[in-house]
């Protein structure tokens, strides 16, 4: 196994295995006696140059220009595995050790960094000047988003690797105790809390008063997002490790048993399933799909990014990397960009499939790309990150 899949694994079983005995969870004061610090109010920013940014394994972001040149490059202090999130003119991302930083989004300058306790797998969520991230220290951390100082941070009973979800003046959060917490955002107060069967890698998605995760229990859970009470459930034959997306009332994940489901968003009917492949049990399925146009782009650990019809699932086109694809995909103005654990992010015809061109990075990427500019895609969707976003 090479070292960042020992990495990867390493940073999982620290979570799973750093776990407290009780079922306690509370919420940690800010460091001094006062209340919540007040949050301070980003600058807005426009960003008008068309540049992706990704991560990689060889601790590097990159900026990328959109004909595949390197615009700029931030060295962090090991590898990137969460995925970035671009706001208020900067890029926020985490690290395997222990940092989430903020990076000037035109030049790649360091703004600021926060050390936690653990690896940050998860992609930050970004809202209101404050900016949220689960960590494999088992907290999740609330950070004013200027500054980067704490505002407050909630101890789970085990680590986060999951991205959390806003919605409903609610922040979602699914941990490696297979809970779904949800938090007062401006607090971090416990509002209520659901229980799955096992640990959650998935991360969850809120639309329409209803939030969507997958569970290494083999089930898809939909949960009333104000009470915290399931509405629908759907038992498949493998864990669920992807992120579910929702668009059109349809939602979509990626199942361990490489299949891709489609459910009616609101009752859970299935309406459809896609092979990834033929089905590998000695590897879990982990990619999150994007709809765009009409399609829906999805990777596979059989190192192939699909193109299929979003309403019935029909086959459009497929392209072929040299290794598996973790990634979730960007879509933006006609190209579909993908990042591969063959070191390369492959920037595609979103229409045919066929390759524009290629950006070779050190090692391999889970990280997905993203833009501060508007992308094609459309529907619901999770801070792309957690496992494999």
């Amino acid at each position: 196994m090479s070292c960042p899949f020992r990495l990867l694994y390493l940073g999982l079983l620290i979570g799973l295995m750093g776990c407290r005995t009780t079922s306690e969870l509370n919420v940690i004061a800010p460091p001094s006696d006062r209340s919540t610090p007040p949050v301070t109010t980003p600058t807005e920013v426009t960003l008008t140059n068309p540049t992706l940014y990704v991560g990689s394994f060889d601790s590097k972001l990159y900026a990328i220009d959109t004909t595949g040149n390197a615009r700029w490059t931030f060295r962090a202090d090991t590898a990137i595995q969460s995925s970035p999130v671009v706001a208020y003119g900067r890029v926020y991302v985490g690290s395997n050790r222990n940092h989430i930083y903020a990076i000037d989004a035109q030049n790649g300058a360091l703004q600021w960094q926060y050390q936690t306790g653990g690896a940050v797998v998860s992609s930050p969520t970004v809202a209101a000047g404050r900016l949220f991230a689960g960590c494999l220290d088992s907290k999740l951390y609330a950070l004013d988003a200027t500054t980067g100082n704490q505002l407050w941070a909630y101890q789970s009973t085990h680590g986060i690797y999951a991205s959390p979800a806003l919605g409903n003046n609610l922040l979602y959060v699914a941990g490696l105790n297979g809970r779904v917490d949800a938090l007062d955002p401006a607090s971090g107060t416990l509002r209520w809390f659901f229980t799955t069967g096992s640990y959650l890698l998935s991360s969850p998605l809120v639309e329409n008063g209803v939030v969507y995760v997958g569970s290494t229990d083999n089930t898809f859970y939909a949960i009333d997002a104000q009470t915290g009470k399931s509405r629908w459930t759907y038992k498949a034959t493998s864990a669920f490790v992807g992120s579910p997306v929702v668009a059109d009332g349809i939602v979509y994940i990626v199942c361990s048993d490489w299949l891709l489901h489609a459910f009616n968003a609101q009752s859970g009917q299935s309406l459809w399933t896609f092979p990834l492949g033929d089905f590998n049990p000695a590897q879990q399925q982990q990619t999150s799909p994007v709809v765009a146009n009409g399609r829906l782009y999805v990777g596979s650990r059989n190192r192939v990014l699909y193109a299929l019809d979003a309403r019935t699932g029909a086959f459009h086109w497929q392209f072929a990397t040299n290794f598996d694809l973790y990634a979730t995909p960007l879509v933006l103005n006609g190209v579909v960009y993908i990042g591969s654990t063959d070191r390369s992010l492959y920037a595609l015809d979103s229409r045919t499939g066929q390759r524009k061109w290629s950006f070779r990075t050190g090692d391999i990427l889970f990280s997905s790309p993203t833009s501060a500019l508007k992308s094609s895609i459309t529907g619901k969707y999770p801070t792309i990150s957690g496992a494999g976003k």
